[in-house]
């Protein structure tokens, strides 16, 4: 069938996809700068990353939950969900119109318009008659490998987003170390517990408007090509300030910081990334510090949790955290004394943890305070 893949209201490209919704032509180019970023080079739209971009807008084969829902709707791959509902998305203002019955983005986005639960409660273990099924969600072009939904609440799109066993811990986390941003004056996404059912998820409202794009560091790194003399972090920062956005610095060195005192071991280049306008391309800046779930030794035994270990996993730019800190030039702006009360609250949090014994809960405790300490005995 064919579409328009379309910015907000501007035709970028007339595309073809086949019936598993993979794109398989691009037919025409109407206006290249509205394409998604990272998928054009000086000789124009690179078809084999426009297609892997939209291949990569489906919900990833390893996430949580999703063979129950594609049981339930008959499907054989998550990017047959991708056509049900437009492409549309709450990161972002891309989305496919039918060339045959056009329809306006003002009409159907789902910034302002409500959507369907049908496919996020498939995806956290709900069954339905097929037949009263809707696939009119964002669900169907949300990423990563963690149960997760979007809902309205009080006319604001909230993400819901689980946890992994054994500990079920990933959602204390995200609460945890939003906190610790917060006290660093750190620009993050704030999160809170939300029980439905029993279980913990942690809840975030959508930092993204209307009007905005994110762009993930890996689709953004796609539209330049990496000298040999530059490592992979001072790449992306002159890549950054390449296209103005002059404190791409300073906010990462604020991420590696966070990162190395939760110990987050996902850092990768899709949940971090920078922001623009939809409709002017204008650059806005980075986007604020999200996705810290899987950190402070969440999936590690209680036994081996070793706070201090030197070679302590890391993303994206180092193998191992104590390499990644030395990254950052500048560690004076870290304000220690806002970090003491940190322990107590992190106890506080994780004492709602049904998963997480008494004494898993003090060695996390006690781990994250040990890690503040060695980072500032660092810079004494």
């Amino acid at each position: 069938m064919r579409y328009y893949l379309m910015h907000k209201e501007v035709q970028a490209a007339e595309i073809e996809l086949d019936e598993l919704a993979n794109l398989i032509a691009v037919e025409n180019i109407l206006h290249e700068e509205h394409l998604p970023f990272g998928t054009c080079g000086k000789d124009g739209v690179d078809k084999k990353k426009l297609a892997r971009w939209w291949a990569t807008r489906a919900i990833p084969a390893s996430r949580s939950g999703l063979r129950h829902a594609l049981e339930q709707l008959d499907m054989s791959v998550s990017q047959e969900l991708l056509d049900k509902c437009y492409g549309l998305s709450l990161s972002d203002q891309y989305w496919i119109n039918p060339l045959d019955h056009p329809l306006q983005w003002k009409d159907i986005n789902f910034f302002e318009h409500s959507f369907s639960d049908d496919v996020g409660n498939l995806l956290f273990g709900k069954t339905y008659d097929s037949e009263q099924i809707s696939l009119v969600s964002p669900d169907n072009t949300s990423d990563g490998q963690l149960l997760k939904k979007w809902k309205i609440q009080e006319g604001k799109r909230v993400l819901l987003k689980g946890s992994s066993a054994p500990y079920y811990q990933e959602a204390y986390n995200e609460v945890i170390a939003s906190r610790i941003a917060a006290a660093l004056h750190i620009p993050h996404v704030e999160y809170e517990l939300y029980y439905e059912a029993g279980q913990a998820y942690s809840a975030c409202r959508d930092f993204i408007t209307s009007e905005q794009d994110l762009i993930s560091a890996n689709h953004f790194l796609q539209a330049f090509q990496k000298p040999n003399h530059l490592s992979m972090y001072e790449f992306y920062i002159s890549c950054g300030e390449t296209i103005g956005i002059d404190d791409i610095r300073q906010r990462m060195e604020e991420m590696l910081v966070l990162d190395y005192l939760i110990a987050n071991t996902d850092r990768h280049f899709n949940n971090f990334g920078l922001v623009r306008e939809a409709e002017t391309l204008q650059w806005i800046g980075t986007a604020p510090i999200f996705d810290c779930g899987t950190s402070l030794w969440h999936s590690v035994q209680t036994a081996k949790i070793k706070a201090l270990a030197p070679r302590t996993p890391s993303k994206p730019f180092k193998e191992t955290h104590g390499e990644q800190i030395k990254l950052v030039k500048d560690l004076s702006w870290i304000d220690f004394a806002a970090l003491e009360d940190i322990p107590e609250y992190a106890e506080n949090v994780l004492l709602d943890a049904e998963e997480i014994s008494d004494s898993r809960r003090r060695i996390i405790v006690e781990g994250l305070r040990q890690r503040i300490y060695a980072l500032e005995e660092s810079i004494l």
